[in-house]
C-alpha cells in the first residue's frame, strides 16, 4: 500500500482514515494530502483525514494538486513539509502519481539530484523523467 521512494518519503494512492493508524505504526511521522476534496465520489475529506492523522499521532499537511498541475507553491509547500517532518512522510493523491511528481519537484528544490530523484522514483515504479529539465533547474545543478 505504501511504495517507499527514499528512507523519508514514501507514496500511495488513495487511503482511508483508518489507513493513518497503519501508517504510524509503519513509522510515518507525517502525511501529505495532494488530493483536492470532492475529486472523486467517496473520497475522504481533507478535513477527516486530518482529523483521523491527528488521532493517529501523525502531523498533517494538505497541498491538493488538481488537473492544472503543479506551481512553485506547492513545490515550496510540499519541501516545508518535508523539512519540518520529524521522520519519514508518507505522501498521498488518487494513484501517487502526481505525489511522486510534487515530491521530485520538491526535492530537487531541496538541493537533491536530479538523477537520484529520478532513479528513486523509479524504484517505486513512477516515471518523472519527463520533468528532468525542471529537476535540474531547481536543484541548480
Amino acid at each position: 500500500m505504501f511504495i517507499r521512494l527514499t528512507e523519508a518519503v514514501s507514496v500511495a494512492g488513495q487511503i482511508a482514515p483508518d489507513d493513518l493508524a497503519a501508517a504510524a505504526a509503519a513509522g510515518f511521522t507525517h502525511v501529505v494530502n495532494n488530493r483536492p476534496d470532492g475529486e472523486e465520489y467517496g473520497q475522504p475529506a481533507s478535513a477527516e483525514m486530518h482529523a483521523a492523522a491527528t488521532a493517529a499521532g501523525l502531523g498533517y499537511t494538505a497541498i491538493p494538486v488538481d488537473h492544472r498541475g503543479f506551481d512553485m507553491g506547492q513545490v515550496a509547500a510540499m519541501a516545508a513539509a518535508l523539512d519540518a517532518s520529524a521522520g519519514p512522510v508518507l505522501a498521498f493523491c488518487r494513484s501517487g502519481t502526481r505525489s511522486a511528481n510534487l515530491w521530485a519537484l520538491a526535492e530537487a528544490k531541496r538541493g537533491g539530484n536530479p538523477d537520484a530523484i529520478i532513479a528513486a522514483a523509479a524504484s517505486g515504479r513512477y516515471d518523472v523523467s519527463g520533468l528532468r529539465a525542471t529537476l535540474v533547474s531547481l536543484s541548480g545543478a
